[in-house]
């Protein structure tokens, strides 16, 4: 293997998993070294709540993520998410709306097919999907969440032409799998800001990967149980010191799929996001207690993707 091992070296890659743990000396713009994630806030509803309940427990909500897509919500809905965020400094990512899950074909619903459940099937979707984020961008949103590979080099593009505004933050989605330290550096390359790795990557796997690439990780330290469902709690402290810069994420085990949302559920939709919120109050006192010199982002700190009212 030493041979392998050597020539990954040449390319810039780890030789290995990073066995021996080391400090990640990256870190985000403002130089903090954790950011704070609640994912599935599907709504402007669910996100008052958010806030108001991290207010309660004294956490700092740094990014709201959504699953349901920016197809699924009106343009009211959207901007008044968008306020609610910009008043309080927090991120907004919403997923891009059309994909394999909202489709007519049954794969993606079978063992066999579900890795490809949130990738775009043909040109017409892929097409779908830009439009998606250029509505979002419109009304102000920064922020989008992707889960296939096409949409995300297109998008990296758009960018570079200015199509698409040059400050739109891409969220790599824990769906497109990527679990190496090469694949995921390619999703740096095709133009993630952020990746969210797979939930049951050990710490010297993170390690790896933090040694390859520059942009933030996402992890989740509670897991929603159709990503397996663990509780890492008690590893945020070394989380944060290996992979800085990290955002923390907060998902919830023996909870309902709510995707995608509506008024039919939004009462258990708001109920699950309030005990991420006291979920991530737990978190954050293991990492005070066992890493009390962590560096953590203020609201609204350089390279969130905060929306841009007009």
């Amino acid at each position: 293997m030493k041979e392998t091992r050597e020539f990954l070296a040449s390319l810039g890659y780890p030789m290995g998993d990073a066995h021996h743990l080391p400090t990640s000396s990256k870190r985000f713009p403002d130089g903090a070294q954790v950011r704070f994630e609640i994912p599935s806030v599907e709504g402007p509803n669910a996100l008052a709540a958010t806030l108001e309940t991290a207010k309660e427990y004294g956490v700092t909500v740094h990014r709201v993520s959504q699953g349901s897509g920016i197809m699924m919500h009106t343009d009211s809905e959207i901007r008044e998410m968008l306020e609610l965020a910009v008043a309080d400094g927090v991120e907004v990512s919403l997923f891009v709306g059309p994909r394999t899950t909202w489709d007519i074909t049954a794969a993606s619903h079978t063992p066999a097919g579900k890795g490809q459940a949130l990738r775009h099937e043909g040109m017409d979707q892929l097409i779908y999907a830009i439009e998606d984020i250029k509505r979002g961008c419109r009304l102000g949103l920064r922020g989008v969440l992707i889960a296939d590979e096409g949409l995300l080099a297109i998008v990296g593009q758009m960018r570079k032409a200015g199509q698409l505004p040059a400050d739109l933050v891409v969220k790599g989605s824990v769906s497109l799998g990527a679990a190496n330290p090469v694949s995921i550096k390619q999703m740096e390359t095709l133009g993630a800001d952020t990746y969210n790795v797979p939930t049951s990557l050990t710490l010297a796997r993170l390690g790896a990967i933090r040694e390859a690439v520059d942009m933030p990780i996402d992890i989740y330290v509670e897991a929603p149980d159709d990503f397996g469902g663990a509780v890492r709690f008690y590893e945020i402290p070394e989380i944060v010191r290996v992979v800085s810069p990290v955002y923390v994420k907060f998902g919830l085990r023996n909870a309902a799929n709510v995707y995608p949302s509506g008024m039919h559920i939004e009462q258990m939709a708001i109920a699950q996001c309030k005990e991420k919120v006291r979920r991530a109050a737990l978190g954050m006192e293991i990492l005070e207690r066992y890493y009390p010199e962590a560096i953590i982002s203020k609201p609204g700190a350089a390279g969130l993707a905060v929306p841009v009212l007009r």
